[in-house]
């Protein structure tokens, strides 16, 4: 496989990468019911997400409610928040910066100032993927913490919601696909490297003048 197509794979990666990550942003199933002990049989299921929860009625209805007051999230709904739409810039931003340097577009001259633009750009969806694996890891952990904890109640637990599935998914591309696109941009920076080149010295001839040959 060429350099330009690992990086065109890499750059597919990032892409969806992206997607996936406004996708689990966007979802309200970060966390959902826990149905165990008395709440093994239910008539409603609760999601709670970043932006919203729902109620969704063992009939099928689905009523949902965005959050009336940001201040009163807890910390973890904020931080998320923020760092999920920090990461949906970037990933815009490296998408403009991976397509501005990369070999399938003619924005900039072939040279290593190309190369380091797409660098750039690897960098940046590998910088994606670690922000946005820290609301995830953090929501998981308190998930994890509170089914386990006999303080709390049964009908007060949770588990993992489908959106942070989606979320490891997108990160795992995010940051296969970045390391694609710097890998390669370094090996074509190292190929399209100038050989050093050595000029024949100058000899005189036997009428002390150099010879034209010398010249070619």
């Amino acid at each position: 496989m060429t350099s330009a197509a690992v990086e065109i794979l890499g750059l597919g990666l990032g892409i969806l990468g992206w997607v996936g990550v406004i996708l689990a942003c966007g979802l309200p199933m970060w966390q959902v019911s826990a149905f165990i002990d008395v709440n093994i049989v239910v008539a409603q299921t609760i999601w709670e997400g970043l932006w919203m929860n729902c109620v969704v009625q063992s009939t099928g209805q689905m009523q949902c409610k965005v959050y009336d007051s940001i201040l009163a999230l807890p910390p973890e709904v904020q931080a998320g928040r923020a760092l999920t739409v920090i990461v949906a810039l970037l990933g815009l931003v490296a998408l403009m910066v991976t397509a501005v340097g990369a070999q399938c577009t003619n924005c900039i001259r072939p040279g290593k100032m190309k190369s380091r633009i797409v660098i750039a750009g690897g960098a940046i969806y590998i910088l994606c993927g670690v922000l946005v694996l820290i609301p995830l890891c953090w929501f998981a952990n308190i998930v994890i913490s509170d089914f386990y904890d006999p303080t709390v109640p049964s009908s007060k637990k949770r588990e993992m919601g489908a959106a942070l599935y989606i979320g490891w998914a997108a990160t795992a591309l995010l940051l296969f696909g970045g390391c694609l696109i710097c890998c390669c941009s370094c090996s074509q920076r190292d190929e399209t490297s100038f050989p050093v080149k050595y000029s024949a010295p100058r000899r005189p001839t036997s009428n002390g003048e150099y010879d034209k040959k010398n010249y070619v």
